[in-house]
């Protein structure tokens, strides 16, 4: 007995504990809705509600933390200020030391062309230059000599001018004097001959004496004698006169024909200065043969990687024909486009952060250093005309100019054109919108094809 009561007992404890056994079912009130129906909708109500206002509150972290000032792109590419390189001279090619992709230094020689033709240029241009240098010494010694010999042709025909012009003087000088004897004589003369006809009146009429008469007439002859040797004197006085007249007439041409003589040196002094202007012109001439000769050999304006090489061994290139070019991948920089809604709190110095679609997970850090002057479309090769025809308002975009806070490391280094993502930290907005007209670009920006210093582009050593 005691053993059939335990197995009934142990029976019914399995049928209570079994996990398979059905629950006892609750009588359904006439509406249809049990009490714990109620209940487990009220729950699942209520999860509903907190899960969604826990999203809520998670979303509202997240912008808040990441989100809120923040600005991004993947509308964004690298890019860099490379040098086109081309030759200054027509040429052909020599030699070709750089293919594609390769590094090159500042100065480091790209290619060079055939020499030959400019080096003939070089020996013409400095055979012309001895030539009229020579010509010019020339011209130095002969205007020398010249102006020597003729400055004493002209001092002495001026001397012999002086001393004709005294003796015509002297000869004027005497003969006015002789002139004057000659009136005093002359007077002398009408008097010794009206002393004589008074006496010989006096004799004829028996009241003078024949002594007196005699002397009157002695005295009249004695006088015309004199009148007749000045007028002698006078006579070879003016002859001397006309005689000094002509030296001085003579000597005014002699003067006057060294004067001219004298006025070659002037022209000749303008013949030496054309003849300088000859020479400077071949010295001129010289120095653009040499820079052309010089030309031949093409330098690397700046440091970079050779791209875009079209240039072959043998080609005849012509100048300023893009041959190829030099790009300076530790210098790169990069252009984000962003939408106009975007740029409100966009200020220059923003630290940027920036991924590579090549790099996935690697990230380059930046700064804001310019906001475009315009829009894309603003600036493309036919910019929108939106006076015409319908128009629909279409969001633009404005380029930022971005640079690298250090150079792309070797194991990342980043190249033109490469399709980026960045993110513009905008919560300093103490930055300006526009580069400030006093400031100039940092020196490690500058290329050093802009430098003064730097070989320019196609130019030798």
């Amino acid at each position: 007995m005691a053993g059939s009561e335990d197995s009934r007992q142990d029976s019914t404890i399995e049928d209570n504990e079994s996990p398979f056994r059905e629950p006892k079912r609750e009588s359904v009130p006439p509406g249809g809705v049990t009490r714990h129906g109620i209940l487990n909708g009220k729950s699942r109500l209520l999860l509903l509600s907190l899960v969604g206002v826990a999203v809520v509150a998670l979303g509202f972290v997240y912008w808040m933390l990441f989100l809120r000032n923040r600005v991004s792109t993947d509308d964004a590419y690298v890019h860099a200020d490379d040098a086109q390189i081309s030759s200054r001279i027509p040429g052909t090619v020599l030699k070709l030391l750089v293919d594609n992709n390769y590094p090159v230094k500042v100065g480091q020689v790209l290619f060079v062309l055939d020499p030959a033709d400019y080096t003939i240029a070089v020996e013409k241009a400095r055979a012309t230059l001895v030539e009229s240098e020579a010509e010019v010494k020339a011209s130095e010694v002969a205007i020398t000599v010249t102006d020597a010999q003729t400055a004493a042709q002209v001092q002495g025909e001026e001397a012999a001018l002086r001393g004709s012009r005294d003796k015509e003087k002297e000869a004027v000088q005497g003969l006015a004097e002789l002139r004057q004897q000659r009136e005093g004589i002359t007077a002398d003369l009408q008097l010794a001959l009206k002393d004589f006809d008074r006496f010989e009146n006096l004799y004829q009429r028996g009241a003078g004496s024949e002594q007196r008469r005699d002397e009157a007439r002695t005295k009249s002859k004695k006088v015309q004698s004199q009148l007749g040797s000045l007028d002698a004197k006078i006579a070879a006085a003016e002859s001397s006169l006309a005689g000094a007249s002509k030296g001085v007439q003579r000597a005014a041409a002699q003067l006057q024909e060294a004067q001219s003589v004298r006025s070659n040196v002037e022209i000749q002094r303008h013949k030496l200065a054309a003849l300088k202007g000859v020479r400077d012109k071949a010295k001129a001439e010289l120095d653009a043969a040499e820079l052309n000769l010089s030309y031949c050999t093409v330098t690397a304006p700046i440091d970079g990687y050779i791209a875009q090489r079209s240039v072959q061994l043998g080609d005849r290139v012509q100048a300023g024909q893009p041959l190829m070019s030099v790009v300076p991948l530790e210098k790169v920089y990069i252009q984000a486009n962003f939408k106009e809604t975007q740029l409100t709190d966009v200020r220059l110095g923003q630290p940027v952060t920036i991924t590579a679609d090549i790099y996935p997970g690697y990230i380059y850090h930046g700064k804001v250093i310019g906001i475009g002057s315009g829009t894309g479309a603003a600036f493309s090769l036919l910019p929108a005309e939106n006076a015409t025809g319908n128009w629909i308002k279409v969001v633009r975009r404005v380029p930022v100019k971005i640079r690298l806070d250090e150079p792309p490391h070797g194991d990342h280094p980043l190249r033109v054109g490469l399709s980026l993502e960045v993110v513009v930290d905008t919560s300093n907005k103490s930055g300006a919108l526009l580069v400030p007209a006093s400031s100039a670009p940092p020196p490690q920006f500058v290329p050093s094809a802009l430098s003064m210093e730097q070989p320019s582009v196609g130019q030798g050593p």
